[in-house]
């Protein structure tokens, strides 16, 4: 097996104070400055208010450690502090105790145990399940599509996974809980470390399961001096097709986000020019399916096999 990665922590996206710790240069907190994130932890309330809800959630997590500093987290609060992929706001917290007998709810958090253990790993004084513990479980649980973004985010090292593959086969095969059992089945196979984003491997779902043939991955073109990484190429139609995140352009309109607005559309015009078909798509149209059917259609990507339309079905992700 390759060296251990280590695993980054994500901190709090939002300053972090304790009721009890008002005084000494710490600001009293219950003021309508403040907002309650939880129980004696509070957040400037306008940069809460400024959150995106997936940052609203590791700042839970953050708050939760700093009055439960022992909590070993898993499952979304474990993906949460390493950067996997998260699907709007969770609701609750998760954490690991291999002490209890049985797991169970308190309030917004939920105490997991079982009898396959995880192996736990402590960065910047937090305890959390490793990155190949966090995938499976997670996997187990999600919708298909979105366990694929996050089993695929855990072996990739361009978005920060420290996982390898053999690992997560490894704690899958040996786990006797049976809970999700056939989703690991069906997902350990397709999972893919060259994912260098969320909305590539969601992408990558509805591709395949929508019936279509299976895209090559990070495909290099080289024109003119020019060296242009795609995201994927359908060799057999000369098609190329592009998942965006825009946060790589939205800068606003300073001179660097108009640059890169201009280097990607002379690179999209070479492109254009070495293939018959070429289409680019958002992390929304992936998942509402649709949109990126049509622009597969559209390219005349050949379709290999039946749809598998109830592997799509990705609303549910936030029930949890």
């Amino acid at each position: 097996m390759p060296a251990t990665v280590t695993a980054a922590v994500k901190p709090s996206p939002v300053e972090l104070h304790r009721a009890r710790d008002a005084g000494a240069g710490v600001p009293a907190v219950r003021t309508s400055r403040f907002v309650r994130v939880r129980s004696g932890v509070y957040a400037p309330r306008a940069d809460w208010a400024a959150l995106a809800p997936w940052d609203r959630y590791l700042a839970r997590v953050h708050a939760y450690a700093l009055v439960n500093p022992s909590a070993v987290f898993a499952y979304e609060s474990a993906a949460a502090l390493r950067g996997l992929p998260l699907f709007g706001e969770p609701r609750d917290i998760h954490v690991f105790d291999p002490d209890r007998t049985a797991s169970r709810r308190f309030g917004d958090v939920v105490v997991h145990t079982g009898v396959d253990g995880r192996a736990i790993e402590s960065r910047a004084g937090l305890f959390f399940t490793s990155d190949a513990d966090t995938a499976v479980d997670l996997m187990r649980v999600l919708p298909p599509a979105l366990g694929l973004a996050v089993g695929d985010a855990a072996i990739s090292r361009e978005q920060g996974g420290a996982a390898f593959l053999d690992e997560l086969h490894a704690r899958a095969d040996t786990q006797v809980h049976r809970r999700g059992r056939s989703r690991l089945a069906l997902l350990l196979p397709l999972l893919d470390g060259r994912s260098e984003s969320t909305g590539e491997s969601v992408s990558r779902a509805v591709i395949v399961w929508s019936g279509f043939e299976a895209p090559d991955l990070q495909v290099v073109f080289r024109t003119g001096g020019h060296t242009d990484r795609v995201d994927f190429a359908w060799r057999s139609v000369r098609a190329i097709g592009e998942s965006d995140g825009y946060d790589k352009y939205d800068a606003g309109a300073n001179s660097e986000s108009v640059k890169r607005l201009i280097a990607e559309k002379r690179r999209e015009d070479r492109l254009r020019r070495l293939c018959d078909g070429f289409a680019r798509w958002d992390m929304r149209d992936a998942m509402a399916v649709t949109p990126l059917v049509a622009h597969l259609e559209r390219m005349r990507v050949p379709r290999v096999a039946r749809p598998r339309p109830a592997l799509l079905v990705m609303t549910n992700a936030r029930s949890r």
